[in-house]
C-alpha cells in the first residue's frame, strides 16, 4: 500500500519540510507527501535525492524544487521564478503558471509547465528538457548550453540569445530571434524527439507543426581581426 505523508505549511515550516525530504533515501523511496497550504512559500522541495513523491495543492514561491534529483514533484497553482533551478534529475510539473528563469541551469530531468513561463525561461540550460504548454517570454534559452526547450504557444523576443547546443522548438509565432539563433529544417530526429517530449507531458500537438530554433555558431569563436556584431 502506497504510503502519504500529510504535511501543513500552515502549521509546520518549510525547513521542517525540507528536512523531511532529505531524509533517507531508502525510506522515502515511493513515498508521497502531500503539502497543503504552501501559500506562495520559497525553496519548498529543495535538494531532494529520493524516488519520493512530492504534491503540493497550491500556489509556490521561487526556487521550488531545486536541484532536484530523482524526486517527481507536481504543483497544483502557479509557482515564482527559478522552478527546478539546477535540477540534475527527475521530474517537475506545474500545473499552472511558472515566473521568470524556470529551469535555470537545469543538468538534467523533464520540467514540464501547462500555462505560461516568464522570461528568460530556461537560461543556461545544461542538458535538462523543458515543455511549456503556453508562451514563454522574452531572453528564453539564453546562453542554453544542451538539452531541449518545447513551447506549445509563442515565444518572446530574443529567443535563444546565444545559443550553444540546446535546442528550442516552437508551435507558435517567434516574436525575435536573439544573437546568433536562427530557424532550421525539422528533421525526422527533431520530429521524434518533440512526440516524445509532448506524450511525456500530455500535450496533444502535432510535433511536425514545431519549428526548430538552435545555434548558427557564429558566436564560438571571437576573431579579433574581423568586426563581429551581436
Amino acid at each position: 500500500m502506497e504510503r502519504v505523508i500529510e504535511f501543513d505549511l500552515a502549521q509546520r515550516s518549510v525547513r521542517e519540510l525540507n528536512h523531511l525530504l532529505h531524509g533517507p533515501a531508502a525510506e522515502l523511496a515511493g513515498v508521497t507527501v502531500r503539502i497543503g497550504h504552501p501559500q506562495g512559500k520559497h525553496n519548498v522541495a529543495v535538494g531532494m535525492q529520493a524516488d519520493v513523491n512530492v504534491e503540493i495543492l497550491g500556489d509556490a514561491g521561487y526556487f521550488l524544487a531545486g536541484m532536484n534529483q530523482r524526486a517527481r514533484v507536481t504543483v497544483q497553482g502557479n509557482v515564482g521564478r527559478s522552478v527546478a533551478e539546477n535540477m540534475m534529475s527527475g521530474l517537475v510539473c506545474v500545473r499552472g503558471n511558472a515566473s521568470e528563469s524556470a529551469g535555470a541551469s537545469a543538468h538534467g530531468g523533464l520540467l514540464v509547465i501547462d500555462g505560461d513561463a516568464g522570461s528568460r525561461c530556461g537560461i543556461s540550460l545544461k542538458g535538462g528538457e523543458i515543455v511549456v504548454g503556453g508562451n514563454v517570454g522574452h531572453m528564453s534559452a539564453f546562453m542554453a548550453q544542451a538539452g531541449a526547450i518545447v513551447v506549445c504557444g509563442d515565444a518572446g523576443p530574443g529567443l535563444g540569445d546565444s545559443l550553444y547546443e540546446a535546442v528550442i522548438y516552437v508551435n507558435g509565432a517567434i516574436a525575435g530571434l536573439g544573437a546568433d539563433a536562427r530557424t532550421e529544417p525539422m528533421s525526422e530526429a527533431d520530429v521524434a524527439r518533440v512526440a516524445r517530449l509532448l506524450d511525456q507531458a500530455g500535450f496533444r500537438h502535432d510535433p511536425r507543426a514545431f519549428k526548430r530554433v538552435a545555434s548558427a555558431r557564429t558566436l564560438y569563436h571571437w576573431n579579433s581581426e574581423v568586426h563581429q556584431e551581436y
